[in-house]
């Protein structure tokens, strides 16, 4: 919203939010999220046509369009626990809108929701709304930015999708919608659709670009049996134009708040209209995701004579990605999770991840991260924690260093230095393929990178 207050000086936006101390954060200096470029533009815009409140009632009902935002997590209990996504925010958000409008609006999905979501909105606001000449058109207008690249994607995105019903006033509401976007993009860029092909294409586009990451993990295992180099791999089969050469570098696996979920929510949706063959197909991208970072963990206990036990273990980067502040089903959970379980201590460093948000990630169980107050205590998990706000001394008396986020500053650590300070024989496992290996070996580092020819120590053992 803060790219529509930017590219559109006349319209007035205003965030709502019941949460009145992250409203208090996007009206200081300090913003509740990490994003490049983000600060500059909120503060271009604040205060002039951009505004944060939580007087919800108020600013929707004056609303001629409404983008709803709210969390759509799975859920964890019921019917389709486990994989279907939760609507109950968003059930919420619609009740509300109904309750306080006195005029008609277009009321915008911008959460990622299952197929038909619109249909059962539209109902709830229908029967919610008390004023009988007030009419709604639901939009679905999916987002497809990515983190860390947010504001270069909303600014120069590859296409913006809006999805309508067919009736004269749904047209109209996409072509009013359509009118805001083409401030700043090209009209051949918006595409429009109806409700149901918009809201599928978001679910569908997040679970082609996880199966892309989990193809080529898959590749970068048999890399390994083999001797062969992913990133050889990657780079070949990327020069063909039918393939493209994005989303082909291997990793502990992929994170954020959309991939596995909105994978499994499609899995979900599949299997209620029978398409069960379709849904196992999916729900292997998820599969071999685990797989990939159980095998990690695998081998880093391998490495270290079968056992970490007691052994300090820095971790270098708990974020999902570089660029973003944000540890939704980062692979640094299970990871850290699989090696204290196996008995290592580890002590992790982020420069952008707090200490008490790695504590609740790690206290959490699965599918609660984005619900409120889902911190529970798993003392064992968390008395082998130990947080740094310096990597020097994360990695100071350490048997081995895992990178599980491909931050740039990694990549000019003074690493000599760092091996002096570690217990020998130091390991590096690197879980993004950032760090040149041949140097770290000839610092006397043991290394190991996904897909890539294993270092000769553990090849021999010796």
């Amino acid at each position: 919203m803060a790219m529509v207050a930017l590219k559109c000086p006349e319209i007035e936006v205003v965030v709502v939010d019941i949460n009145e101390e992250r409203i208090k954060a996007w009206n200081s200096e300090k913003l509740p999220i990490y994003e490049p470029g983000l600060l500059e533009v909120v503060k271009e815009c604040r205060g002039r046509n951009l505004f944060f409140s939580t007087d919800t009632k108020k600013h929707v009902g004056e609303a001629d369009v409404v983008f709803v935002s709210v969390n759509t997590p799975t859920k964890t209990h019921g019917i389709g626990a486990g994989r279907a996504a939760d609507l109950t925010y968003w059930e919420g958000a619609a009740r509300l809108i109904a309750s306080v409008s006195t005029s008609s609006k277009i009321v915008v999905e911008k959460s990622t929701v299952p197929v038909k979501t619109a249909e059962a909105i539209g109902k709830v606001l229908k029967r919610n709304c008390l004023n009988p000449d007030v009419k709604f058109e639901i939009l679905s207008n999916p987002e497809f930015l990515a983190e860390g690249t947010a504001m270069e994607d909303l600014q120069h995105p590859d296409r913006v999708l809006i999805g309508g019903s067919d009736t004269p006033s749904g047209q109209k509401a996409i072509q009013t919608l359509a009118e805001v976007y083409a401030h700043w993009i090209p009209r051949e860029r918006i595409l429009t659709a109806n409700l149901w092909s918009a809201e599928l294409a978001k679910l569908t586009a997040n679970a082609f670009l996880a199966q892309r990451i989990s193809s080529i993990n898959a590749i970068s295992a048999l890399c390994e049996a083999t001797g062969a180099d992913v990133s050889q791999v990657a780079h070949a089969i990327g020069t063909d134009s039918r393939i493209g050469g994005k989303f082909l570098n291997a990793s502990v696996g992929f994170g954020g708040s959309c991939f596995q979920k909105d994978i499994l929510n499609l899995c979900y949706v599949c299997e209620s209209v029978g398409l069960k063959e379709v849904a196992d197909y999916w729900l292997q991208v998820v599969s071999m995701n685990d797989y990939q970072k159980q095998r990690f963990v695998e081998r880093v206990i391998g490495a270290m004579f079968n056992t970490v036990s007691g052994k300090k273990i820095a971790v270098y980067g708990f974020a999902f990605k570089k660029d973003t502040g944000d540890t939704r089903e980062t692979p640094a959970i299970d990871v850290c999770k699989g090696l204290i379980r196996d008995g290592a201590k580890c002590c992790i460093y982020d420069p952008e991840v707090k200490a008490e948000q790695i504590f609740r990630d790690l206290s959490a169980p699965k599918f609660e991260w984005d619900r409120p107050n889902y911190s529970r205590s798993q003392s064992h998990i968390l008395e082998n924690v130990q947080v740094q706000s310096d990597p020097v001394a994360a990695a100071d008396g350490a048997h081995a260093i895992c990178v599980l986020t491909e931050w740039d500053e990694f990549k000019k650590y003074d690493f000599a230095a760092l091996y002096e300070k570690m217990v020998k024989p130091a390991f590096i496992f690197d879980g993004r393929n950032i760090l040149d290996h041949a140097k770290l070996r000839e610092i006397g580092f043991i290394t190991y990178a996904l897909g890539k020819p294993l270092d000769p120590f553990l090849v021999k053992g010796y």
